[in-house]
């Protein structure tokens, strides 16, 4: 039962939620309230009932003590009565309890009923008659009307405690509604919301206009992500169409010329087609990886031995040569080995793809300095034609080719040197493209240097 109900509460709207639960904190705080005061009123009237009590107490009082007698004194609602409660007085016994005699004595009020429909309240005084007997004089009144008027004033009070706890509740419903009346504006704009739109900020500071701050922020993001989907499908499948196509022409001649050295030298072209788009298939994955952010936490790269490495995978003997310098010492970044090899791979072939002569592949390492942070720096160079001023950021750009036709001769697809950059800055680098000291291309890479613990 208990978890039914909590399910139907929180299938509630939150003005509904507020609403009630202001409405019943309101009423107990009310209620509280009520019950108190009806309690100050009774104890406002009695003790204004108790200040002539004493007065009349204190006079009789006196005139026991100049020797009047009891029995002159003695009036219904004024008794004269031993320290025991035994009339003096010559009337009927009071019907005093013990306990009742005992707060007499000691000057505080009781209540009596007498008879059982009338509420009376009693002062009692002690004093001594003119042989030395303690007398207790007791004065009473009938309280008219307390017990009807408290009881009206609590039934008044408590149908005020709920009107009000009601009020509070429809108040509340008022309120909340109009503060969520942004939100149903950014509900309703982002129904019908197109592509590059944003959503409506309210005009006050508060937490409605951060959540829409951040909601168009996200929204941002998203037509980013969504253009760079976009531009990235499209690139893509204009760089398979190419390599499909060209298979797929070669394949028609082989099949309409059915001579067996024009299909061997089909062959030979379809396998070389076949592999560039291979090679452009792994790219196009590398690169989706690397929009998720798919990659190992890092470990220590020794990048001089990655760099010699590459330069032995790289270099054939009918090409041009690498020459290869970096330090003796190993120089870490922390990276994954496969990134490393990405970077290598990309930068050093593309160097030899266009180089005259050799290419230069440097590695160092600036100095760690007294805050404990360096850099390590890869630098390959070339002599070949260079890249132009105006390429040289948007050389790091997917698909973007400074001379597209020897690219694509070169079977270069304009994804190399993208993957470079991003498996680069993933892990807090640089990358740019400048100019060789021999009037080629160089291309920097520098990694955060990695201080491996004591």
């Amino acid at each position: 039962m208990t978890g039914r109900l909590r399910r139907w509460w929180r299938r509630r709207t939150i003005q509904f939620r507020t609403s009630v639960v202001a409405a019943v904190v309101a009423l107990i705080g009310l209620g509280v309230i009520a019950h108190a005061s009806t309690g100050i009123v009774g104890w406002l009237m009695i003790e204004s009932v108790d200040a002539d009590l004493r007065r009349t107490a204190t006079a009789t009082a006196e005139q026991i003590e100049r020797g009047a007698a009891p029995a002159e004194l003695a009036r219904p609602d004024i008794r004269v009565l031993d320290v025991a409660g035994a009339p003096l007085d010559s009337l009927p016994a009071p019907g005093f309890h013990r306990w009742q005699v005992d707060e007499l004595r000691a000057g505080s009020g009781v209540l009596a009923f007498d008879p059982p429909t009338d509420l009376h309240r009693w002062r009692g005084v002690v004093v001594p008659a003119p042989d030395g007997q303690p007398l207790l004089v007791a004065t009473g009144a009938r309280l008219v009307g307390l017990l009807d008027a408290a009881g009206r004033t609590s039934r008044l009070l408590g149908f005020g405690s709920v009107l009000a706890a009601g009020l509070v509740g429809l108040a509340t419903w008022l309120v909340v509604r109009r503060a969520l009346r942004p939100v149903e504006r950014m509900r309703m704009a982002a129904a019908g919301l197109p592509e590059g739109r944003r959503l409506p900020v309210p005009e006050a500071a508060d937490e409605i206009r951060a959540l829409a701050q951040e909601l168009n922020t996200m929204l941002a993001r998203r037509d980013a992500d969504t253009e760079r989907l976009r531009r990235f499908t499209g690139d893509a499948a204009h760089e398979l169409r190419n390599p499909v196509a060209s298979i797929r022409a070669q394949a028609e001649v082989a099949v309409v010329h059915p001579d067996p050295e024009l299909a061997q030298e089909t062959l030979q072209d379809i396998a070389g087609e076949a592999q560039r788009l291979s090679a452009l298939v792994e790219s196009l994955l590398m690169l989706a990886r690397a929009e998720r952010g798919v990659g190992s936490p890092g470990q220590p790269v020794d990048l001089g031995a990655a760099a010699r490495a590459a330069a032995d995978r790289l270099e054939s003997p009918d090409g041009p040569p690498i020459a290869v310098e970096v330090p003796t010492a190993p120089v870490l970044v922390l990276a994954d080995p496969a990134e490393v090899s990405t970077v290598l791979d990309n930068v050093v072939g593309n160097a030899l793809r266009y180089t005259r002569t050799v290419v230069r592949v440097s590695v160092f390492a600036d100095g760690m300095g007294g805050s404990g942070m360096g850099w390590v720096w890869l630098v390959v160079d070339d002599d070949g034609p260079g890249i132009p001023e105006e390429h040289r950021v948007r050389v790091f750009d997917r698909f973007h080719r400074v001379e597209p036709d020897r690219a694509r001769s070169t079977g270069g697809a304009g994804l190399g040197l993208s993957l470079v950059a991003d498996a680069v800055r993933r892990r807090g680098g640089t990358v740019r493209a400048t100019m060789s000291p021999e009037g080629g291309a160089r291309v920097e890479a520098r990694w955060p240097r990695h201080r491996p613990l004591p």
